[in-house]
Order: structure tokens, then C-alpha cells, then sequence
């Protein structure tokens, strides 16, 4: 269990869609939260949730590790994206960009920013659908798909890499929970997706284990449907899928 009597986590994308539940679920387990947005308006939605807002861009090294070293968190999560609401079809191909830099860029600022703040543990949000083709469903230790050079699955299969290297490779404790495809409030979409959906909910509830539970690697988070595997989860998460937020 990690913690101890520093019971300080900071969320980094605590206004997104799985960070707002997310904080709300520590925030009703005990957890003094700090939510790190890029919105001033943003932070007074999480104000009023009973998490401390921290205003800082992750693209801004020196402020973002500053900021970290002064929350003082024993743990940090990584929920940080750039997509647009719903993940309009139309935007999608530039945000698919920007994500990628998010993932790399924004992921070595933050490592950074952890890693001199002490933090003793990092858990950080990938995808389950970036793995190389091959007989399914995937468990964890199959490849990712480096091979894919061209295209949406080129730029998905560079920043899910870049990511998952470098929190799993930082000194600290690294978590990468490798979500399925996301339904549910905010997503789009009502009822799951094939190809190993998720509800934003019980995705929530993945990472609010994984603050205080699990072993440095990662987990797939996803409904079964012959997708992937997501037995570990099950096991060293006690995670269920058909968790809901009442």
C-alpha cells in the first residue's frame, strides 16, 4: 500500500472526463487531492469538489516541476490527453497530434516533475487497442506495435510508446493502465464498443486502485469481449468492469 501518512495525490488532468471521477472517488476515500488543470475556470469546478486546484501547462518544465515539488504529492497520476469532447470525428486527426505530444512531451515533464518532488509511485493512462496484430485476445506482455510507421496507428502506436517507456522506466513505482475504448457520460457513446470497451466510470475506479495497489507494469482495463485480457486487473486490482459511480 502506498501512502503512509502522506495521503497527498496529485491528479494531472483532473478536469477531464475519467480525472473528475477519478478525484471525486479519492476525495470520498480520504486522499487529499491536488488537481492539476491548464484552466483557471476549470479550478473552481474542482474547488468545489474538495480537491485543491493547481493551474500550471505541462509544457511549461520549470513552472510544472516547481508546482509539483511544492504540492508535495506521495503520488501522482497521469490523466492527461488532448482530444476534443466526444472525440468528434472531424478533429480528431490533428488532435490525434497534439495527444502524441502530450504523451511524450508532457509525460517527460511530468516523470520529471515527480521524480524531484519524491513521489514514490506514478500511475499513468495508455490504451489497451495499440498492441501489434496477432492472435487475440491480448494479454499485457504482448508487443505494442512499433512497427506501425503511417497514419492514425502510427501516431497512436508512437505516443502510447513514448508514454509507457518513460513511466515505466522512471524511478519510482510506474503503473500504465492501458484503458479500452471509453463509453458512457461525455463520451459519445451509450452502450460499448467492440473491440474492448470500457465505462468511464469503472475506468475511474481502475486508477483509484491503482493509487494504492498493483506492481510497477501494466494492466488492461476493458470489458472481455475477446479483445484483450484483463485477468490481472481483476487479480491484483480486485478491479470489476461493471463498476458505476452512484
Amino acid at each position: 500500500m502506498f501512502g503512509g501518512p502522506n495521503r497527498t495525490v496529485l491528479v494531472a488532468g483532473a478536469s477531464g472526463v475519467i480525472g473528475r471521477r477519478l478525484c471525486r472517488l479519492l476525495v470520498e476515500d480520504g486522499w487529499s487531492v491536488v488537481g492539476m488543470t491548464r484552466s483557471e475556470e476549470k479550478a473552481k469546478a474542482l474547488a468545489a469538489m474538495g480537491v485543491k486546484p493547481l493551474v500550471v501547462d505541462v509544457f511549461d518544465a520549470a513552472k510544472l516541476k516547481s508546482a509539483v515539488v511544492g504540492a508535495k504529492p506521495t503520488i501522482v497520476v497521469h490523466m492527461l490527453t488532448d482530444l476534443p469532447p466526444a472525440l468528434a470525428p472531424a478533429a480528431m486527426a490533428t488532435a490525434r497530434v497534439r495527444n502524441t505530444h502530450i504523451r511524450d512531451i508532457g509525460t517527460r515533464n511530468l516523470v520529471a516533475a515527480a521524480v524531484a518532488a519524491g513521489a514514490q509511485r506514478m500511475v499513468a493512462q495508455s490504451v489497451c487497442f495499440a498492441y501489434a496484430p496477432g492472435l487475440m485476445p491480448y494479454p499485457e506482455d504482448r508487443a505494442l506495435n512499433a512497427g506501425s510507421i503511417a497514419g492514425n496507428d502510427g501516431v497512436l502506436a508512437r505516443g502510447v510508446i513514448a508514454l509507457e517507456r518513460q513511466v515505466m522506466g522512471a524511478p519510482l513505482t510506474g503503473v500504465v493502465l492501458r484503458f479500452g475504448k471509453f463509453y458512457g457520460p461525455e463520451t459519445g457513446l451509450d452502450a460499448p464498443p467492440a473491440g474492448g470497451p470500457v465505462h468511464v466510470d469503472a475506468a475511474a475506479d481502475a486508477a483509484r486502485r491503482a493509487v494504492s495497489r498493483g506492481k510497477a507494469g501494466a494492466y488492461n482495463i476493458a470489458e472481455e469481449d475477446g479483445a484483450v485480457l484483463t485477468s490481472k486487473a481483476r487479480f491484483d486490482l480486485d478491479w470489476r468492469p461493471g463498476f458505476r459511480i452512484g
